[in-house]
């Protein structure tokens, strides 16, 4: 039973430099993932300054459902920031129907509002229900550990133990401070740990046996440079087959993040 999830940071549906309309490339460029599951952040469910600015390129609907396109997918939003003209979050698009979803404020001060968008996902084939954690988390360490502590509660709290999981965003973390957190605490693996065929077999084996470098994920941002580790990828319940950030002209154009794609096989 395979899945495939990808996580992706859209920056607003805009250009990094001029805030240009991308939202109609992103669709046709996230619909070459092929993925049963899309972690979305930085969605902007209303923004009625740039739809008046460019009209004829500016959805209707809030880009979660304009991404997810017809009744072929399944969507959740998760409103984390709200001002005059509009608001932005989280997104979670399925090819599975999404059985409940719920959004968790963790914002921790006023200037950065974020959020944890906890949706179950009905895997039909397999007759599971996976539990997705779709996370962007603050620029402060500070921040970030205290979200990351809100994160395990709730993943504690929301998801049987043997329950498959999968936690996917922006965690800003590009120090690393982060994951051997939620090794210990829930039990997870972030996607690059298994990616044999990334890391080297011999790698992979020494670091099971507590002697190997320690593990990091990819590099995901700038697009157009890879340098830091931002976007990541944890799972439990899963074994990963093949994990890849996509690099390239066409998606350094679009955001200033890098998606990553994974293929998951259920335990």
């Amino acid at each position: 039973m395979k899945l495939r999830i990808a996580t992706y940071n859209i920056h607003k549906g805009v250009s990094s430099i001029g805030s240009r309309p991308r939202i109609h490339a992103l669709k046709q460029a996230v619909g070459t993932l092929h993925a049963d599951i899309l972690f979305l952040q930085e969605v902007q469910g209303r923004h009625d300054l740039l739809a008046a600015k460019h009209a004829t390129n500016w959805p209707e609907e809030g880009q979660h459902d304009f991404l997810a396109g017809d009744d072929a997918y399944h969507v959740a939003y998760g409103m984390n920031a709200v001002y005059d003209h509009g608001h932005h979050g989280n997104a979670l698009v399925s090819r599975y129907p999404i059985a409940s979803f719920s959004n968790q404020d963790v914002s921790d001060h006023a200037f950065e509002k974020r959020g944890i968008l906890h949706c179950v996902v009905r895997w039909v084939e397999a007759g599971v229900d996976v539990h997705c954690f779709v996370i962007h988390l603050g620029l402060f360490a500070g921040s970030r550990k205290r979200q990351t502590a809100s994160l395990i509660e709730a993943v504690n709290e929301l998801a049987p133990r043997d329950a498959p999981v999968v936690i996917a965003g922006d965690f800003n973390d590009w120090t690393n401070q982060l994951s051997d957190k939620l090794r210990e605490q829930l039990g997870v693996c972030e996607v690059f740990d298994e990616n044999i065929s990334r890391r080297g077999f011999g790698t992979y084996l020494r670091r099971l046996a507590g002697r190997g470098p320690k593990m990091a994920p990819a590099r995901t941002f700038p697009a157009a440079m890879p340098l830091l580790q931002l976007d990541r990828i944890y799972v439990r319940g899963f074994t990963v087959e093949d994990a890849k950030v996509l690099h390239g002209g066409l998606w350094s154009r679009l955001s200033d993040h890098a998606p990553i794609v994974a293929t998951l096989h259920l335990k």
